[in-house]
């Protein structure tokens, strides 16, 4: 059952109870810009988030954060109530209206409540999820919530029966789970929204797609996110290729890997490095210049160093996996050096590190990369990114634009120049 608020003696300062947190909530989403429209507000001032968290906090229940539910014998959570700001935005993102239809792939309970909410009686919300001990839990706490109206489907999201697709489609598809391919524009009914936490060369974003007859159009800017991997047929894992004993690794996330038996003599040769010119403030992010990067070079992959086994080969060894090119028995990495320091923030410039016998060569050309986003794309925001299915890449070009092919679509991007540069 949902905790009743708790009484308090006269004089004594309030306890905190579900209504205060759940509108204190709702006030900082809205103050922070994640609400945006009144119906998504309405959702979240009115869904008690504790129901389908009933072994957290109240505090934690309600805090702008994931709440872990269920996890593998590794320890890694598999199932999770996703942090509210990123659930208000991917609601937003979705274009809901009172009488819209709902999918939602992997189930929680939570999120698909605050659909309910908003397609209201006329609509439906269909929520699936792979593991059965999910959908048990999210219908407890649909049931507790008496939103019991919701539809909860124990199947693989990427099978869906046709039986569970009303008639058109969709409106909005939502993917609460992170995915590596888009196999689901047939569900969509036209001008439905599918937003989805798409992996791309190492990062995660969520990624609002409209359908437009065969096609998925995204003119919308992405946000960086994180979600629990994908389950069934759609789960994707990339192979970390052990260099130098497994002290460092690398991991093709898109792409064809290419050999790489060269790499354990050529990173322990000397290094080659390129200076940008190219700065970031600390807390700036740059994760569209990863991806300008990873869609514009031949053979990207992500590099990581094992800090158990560090021989300092890699120097200094990269905070999260660094994107490199590969090519001619050779690699470049992105890393940065610390240029200056003004209180409490640093500034910091882009440098590449080559290593190989074509190290001079290919940390230019990755350098050129990161001066050319900074002149031509640096404030022009995120790329205009078409989904195209692999059975139509014939009828529809990439217009000569970068691509990255998934199972089921390709995606084409095109970047948007900043205004006045010149190439």
């Amino acid at each position: 059952m949902v905790p009743s608020a708790p009484s308090s003696s006269a004089g004594a300062v309030p306890a905190e109870t579900p209504e205060t947190l759940r509108q204190a909530l709702a006030d900082h989403l809205l103050d922070a810009g994640w609400i945006r429209t009144p119906a998504v507000e309405s959702a979240f001032r009115t869904v008690p988030r504790e129901a389908f968290a009933p072994d957290a906090s109240l505090a934690d229940a309600y805090a702008d954060d994931v709440v872990a539910r269920r996890y593998d014998a590794d320890g890694r959570a598999i199932s999770s109530v996703s942090a509210p700001w990123l659930q208000a935005d991917m609601l937003e993102a979705a274009h809901l209206e009172e009488g819209h239809h709902l999918l939602e792939i992997g189930s929680g309970g939570y999120n698909a409540a605050l659909g309910a909410k908003i397609v209201g009686e006329r609509g439906s919300v269909t929520s699936v999820d792979i593991d059965p001990e999910v959908t048990a839990r999210a219908r407890l706490g649909l049931t507790v919530t008496g939103l019991n109206r919701v539809r909860v489907v124990t199947a693989d999201g990427e099978h869906l029966a046709p039986s569970l697709v009303p008639d058109g489609g969709f409106n909005a598809v939502i993917v609460t789970a992170e995915t590596w391919d888009l196999p689901w524009l047939d569900l969509l009914a036209e001008g439905g929204r599918l937003v989805v936490p798409l992996r791309i060369h190492g990062l995660v974003w969520s990624i609002a797609f409209t359908k437009q007859g065969q096609l998925l159009e995204c003119e919308d800017p992405f946000t960086v996110c994180g979600f629990v991997p994908m389950r069934g047929a759609g789960a994707h894992t990339a192979p970390l290729v052990p260099i130098r004993g497994g002290e460092i690794g690398i991991r093709f996330e898109d792409g064809t890997p290419i050999d790489t038996g060269h790499l354990d003599a050529v990173l322990g040769g000397p290094r080659h490095e390129v200076r940008t010119g190219v700065t970031v403030r600390d807390m700036e992010p740059f994760d569209r210049l990863q991806l300008y990067i990873a869609t514009t070079l031949p053979h990207v992959a992500r590099l990581s160093v094992d800090l158990a086994r560090d021989a300092g080969v890699i120097s200094p060894p990269p905070r999260w996996p660094a994107i490199v090119t590969l090519q001619d028995d050779s690699l470049a990495r992105l890393a940065w050096v610390q240029v200056a320091h003004d209180g409490e923030r640093g500034t910091h410039e882009f440098v590449v590190h080559g290593y190989g016998p074509a190290a001079p060569a290919l940390a230019t050309l990755m350098a050129e990369q990161v001066r050319r986003f900074d002149r031509e794309h640096r404030t022009g925001g995120y790329p205009r990114l078409r989904a195209v299915p692999r059975t139509l890449t014939d009828r529809y070009s990439a217009d000569d634009g970068p691509s990255v092919l998934k199972r089921h679509v390709r995606l084409d991007f095109t970047w948007t120049q900043t205004e006045g540069a010149s190439r």
